[in-house]
C-alpha cells in the first residue's frame, strides 16, 4: 500500500496535493465561468435563487464542453444516481449503472488527454530544436537563458548565435533575440517556429539589424491574421571586441541595463511589434539605438510573463522586485542571476497556475576582451533552465 501511494503521489506531500488541487479548481472555474451569463445573473431580484442559477449555469458550460455523446451519457448517469437515491424501493440498483456511466465517460476523456499530451510532447521536442540549448561560448562574453511555457509548448522565443557574415571591423557580432508571440500554446508556437526560421534566414545575409527587422516585420504581417497574431521583440548585435551594442526594441517590454557602477538604464521600445498592420501600404522602419558596454554591464531581457506573474492575491511580481533582484546579484555569473530570478518568481507565485509563457536571457560582458571573434560559436556546458 505504501508503494502504491507513493507511486499515485509522485512523492508530493498532502499540503503540496491540496495546493496543486486548489491550482487546478481556480483555473477550471475561470475557463467554465467565461461561458455564464453574470448579467443575466445578476438581474435577478431574489438572492436566495442566485446560487441556483450559478450551478445551473455552470453544470451547462462543463456539460458543453464535451462531444454530444457523452453529454447524453453524462445526464443519463446523473438521472440515474437521482433516481437511486430518490427511488422509494431501490429495487433495482440504478447507482451502479450510473456509476459504471460516469467511470466509462472518465476513462473516456482520460483516453483524449493522454492522446493529445503525447501529440504536445512531440511538438515540444520539435520546438527546443528551434532554440538553442547552449549558449555561444565567447571569451569575455557570459550567457544564460531559460523559458518556462504556460503549457507544453509555447509562444516565447529566445536565441544567441554569432553572424556568419563579418561586419566592417571583420568580427561576427553576437545577435541575441528574445520575442513574444500574441496569444499562447499551439498558435502561438506554429508562428514562433516562423519567426525563427525568418530571423535565422535574414541573420545569414550581409543585410543590417535595421533591414534584418524590417523583413521581419513584413513576414510577421503577412502571417498575422489580421494584427491578432503580432509578435513582441527585442534583437540586439553586439561587438564584443569594440564593446558595442546596437539595439532594437519593436514594442517588447523594455531589457534592463545594470551597469557595473550600479546604475539602471531602461532601453525601451523605438518601434511597434512586429506584424500589426498598416493601411496605408508603407512600411514600417525601425532605427537602432547604439550603446556602449563597459565591463561588469549586465543586460537582462524577458517576456511579460516575468514581470506578470500574479500570486494567490491575484497581485503581479511587477518590475520593481524584478529590479530588486537583479540589484542583488549584479556581481554574479549570468547562470546565478538567472537561478535567482526564476527562483524569485516561483517563490512569489506559490501555486497559483502560471498565467502566461516566462522566457528570460541574460548576457554579461566581463573583463576579457577577445582579439576576434570565430565564425564557428563553441558551445558551453548546459546551463539548467
Amino acid at each position: 500500500m505504501r508503494r502504491f501511494w507513493e507511486r499515485v503521489t509522485e512523492g508530493f506531500e498532502l499540503e503540496q496535493l491540496w495546493g496543486q488541487f486548489l491550482t487546478e479548481a481556480r483555473a477550471s472555474y475561470g475557463l467554465y465561468s467565461e461561458d455564464v451569463d453574470w448579467a443575466a445573473i445578476g438581474r435577478e431580484t431574489k438572492r436566495w435563487k442566485r446560487p441556483f442559477l450559478v450551478s445551473w449555469a455552470l453544470f451547462q458550460a462543463m456539460l458543453m464542453k464535451l462531444a454530444p455523446a457523452r453529454r447524453v451519457l453524462l445526464l443519463l448517469a446523473l438521472v440515474l444516481l437521482i433516481f437511486h437515491i430518490w427511488s422509494p424501493t431501490r429495487a433495482v440498483n440504478l447507482g451502479w449503472f450510473g456509476a459504471a456511466i460516469l467511470f466509462l465517460l472518465l476513462a473516456l476523456e482520460l483516453a483524449d488527454r493522454v492522446t493529445m499530451k503525447r501529440d504536445l510532447e512531440i511538438a515540444r521536442e520539435i520546438q527546443q530544436w528551434l532554440v538553442p540549448a547552449h549558449p555561444p561560448q565567447i571569451p569575455g562574453v557570459d550567457i544564460a537563458f531559460a523559458t518556462l511555457p504556460q503549457n507544453t509548448i509555447a509562444g516565447d522565443y529566445y536565441d544567441a548565435f554569432l553572424r556568419p557574415t563579418p561586419n566592417a571591423s571583420g568580427t561576427h557580432p553576437l545577435l541575441i533575440a528574445v520575442a513574444d508571440v500574441a496569444g499562447k500554446s499551439v498558435p502561438a508556437a506554429l508562428l514562433m517556429a516562423t519567426f525563427q526560421a525568418s530571423l535565422r534566414a535574414l541573420s545569414a545575409t550581409p543585410a543590417t539589424l535595421e533591414e534584418n527587422v524590417v523583413g521581419l516585420d513584413r513576414y510577421a504581417r503577412e502571417h498575422s491574421m489580421g494584427g491578432r497574431r503580432f509578435t513582441t521583440a527585442f534583437l540586439a548585435e553586439i561587438d564584443p571586441v569594440k564593446r558595442e551594442m546596437r539595439h532594437i526594441n519593436a514594442g517588447h517590454n523594455a531589457p534592463v541595463l545594470l551597469r557595473a557602477s550600479g546604475d539602471v538604464e531602461r532601453l525601451s521600445a523605438v518601434g511597434p511589434p512586429l506584424g500589426l498592420p498598416i493601411f496605408d501600404g508603407t512600411e514600417t522602419f525601425y532605427c537602432a539605438n547604439s550603446i556602449e558596454l563597459q565591463a561588469g554591464d549586465l543586460l537582462f531581457v524577458f517576456t511579460d510573463g516575468v514581470v506578470e506573474a500574479v500570486d494567490e492575491n491575484d497581485e503581479d511580481f511587477g518590475e520593481e522586485r524584478l529590479l530588486s533582484c537583479l540589484r542583488g546579484s549584479c556581481h554574479d555569473a549570468a547562470a546565478e542571476v538567472l537561478k535567482k530570478v526564476m527562483a524569485e518568481v516561483s517563490r512569489f507565485v506559490g501555486y497559483t497556475r502560471q498565467h502566461d509563457d516566462i522566457t528570460c536571457l541574460v548576457f554579461r560582458l566581463n573583463d576579457q576582451v577577445p582579439d576576434a571573434v570565430p565564425a564557428s560559436p563553441f558551445h558551453a556546458t548546459a546551463i539548467p533552465s
